[in-house]
């Protein structure tokens, strides 16, 4: 399924990628620093909700206390247990 998620604090607006079961592909970031989202979208493309939040959650950018790495860790995450509540 297709989840189009909203972002926090960052300059990337919304984070848009596929998730089936627990595995996520397809991430496309609208807005922020293109080049370096593009590269972390291909690293993570086929990885866990858990593998994702391993490595990219708590990740900050600058003086915010989150980033847009952290921001898809909790992405992937809400689209998970959303996807679990309406199975």
């Amino acid at each position: 399924m297709r989840y189009n998620m909203p972002t926090e604090m960052v300059c990337s607006q919304l984070i848009s990628f596929d998730l089936d079961d627990n595995v996520v592909s397809n991430i496309e970031f609208l807005g922020g620093c293109n080049g370096n989202l593009k590269a972390i979208s291909k690293l993570v493309n086929g990885w866990t909700v858990e593998k994702i939040e391993e490595y990219l959650k708590g990740n900050t950018c600058g003086r915010r206390p989150t980033s847009c790495a952290d921001q898809l860790a909790k992405a992937v995450r809400k689209a998970y247990e959303k996807s679990k509540e309406s199975a």
